[in-house]
């Protein structure tokens, strides 16, 4: 039994040692994994028809030499998909509610997009720093900003999915409760908070797939920048 509403997120412990590595690795087992048989059952079929449509979306944005990135992005994708929809299940832990745990997705891929683009085109790279025609007094302020920009991307991921999925959450907490305390009190009202419960739910189910869409996109983008 929860003791307040914030104990939803606290990082669940067994004899005393955090369990987040393997609530990061049980959703992972539920993906169906690919055989090396001839036959092949319905759901690899279907499953690999759906990694195809999936990578073909996500990668519309990429160049040519960003498509290196597909498999890890695709796989981005379906992890934080996976972690996103079996949090909103009772009794479960969603470590993307963790913003320690979505930094460190956000810093490394945002960091590798840089690097990357540092590589393979220095000077387009350095360029996004100074928009061409920028009258000569303002370029010590745009460098500022611009730079600032940059840095910011990867806090931007990791707060964007962490305020949304926690946000949800709470209220998911709010009306659940609500929805209780009027069937105790009050049960020919329950209607109205139940369906109220319902469609909420529906609607972070639907808020759990886009934020993990947005959150694999918007690497795409910053990668089509730097390629």
């Amino acid at each position: 039994m929860m003791t307040n509403l914030f104990s939803q997120f606290e990082t669940p412990q067994m004899f005393g040692t955090k369990m987040t590595l393997i609530t990061l690795l049980i959703p992972l087992m539920l993906i169906p994994q690919p055989t090396h048989h001839l036959n092949t059952s319905r759901t690899c079929t279907l499953t690999k028809w759906a990694l195809k449509e999936i990578t073909k979306h996500l990668m519309m944005p990429a160049s040519k030499n960003g498509l290196k990135w597909a498999p890890l992005l695709t796989s981005l994708f379906l992890m934080l998909l996976t972690f996103n929809i079996v949090g909103m299940f009772p009794y479960t832990f969603t470590p993307t509610t963790q913003l320690s745990v979505n930094m460190a997705l956000a810093l490394p891929l945002w960091l590798g997009t840089v690097l990357t683009g540092l590589r393979m085109q220095p000077t387009k790279s350095m360029a996004h720093l100074l928009p061409e025609g920028t009258p000569t007094l303002l370029i010590p302020a745009l460098i500022i900003i611009e730079s600032i920009s940059l840095l910011i991307r990867p806090i931007a991921l990791g707060v964007r999915l962490t305020a949304n999925l926690t946000a949800g959450h709470l209220l998911l907490q709010l009306i659940s409760t609500a929805t209780l305390t009027t069937i105790k009190m009050a049960p020919t009202l329950f209607l109205l908070p139940t369906t109220l419960l319902i469609l909420l739910m529906i609607l972070e189910f639907a808020v759990a797939i886009i934020l993990a869409y947005v959150f694999t996109l918007l690497t795409c983008l910053y990668l089509q920048e730097s390629t």
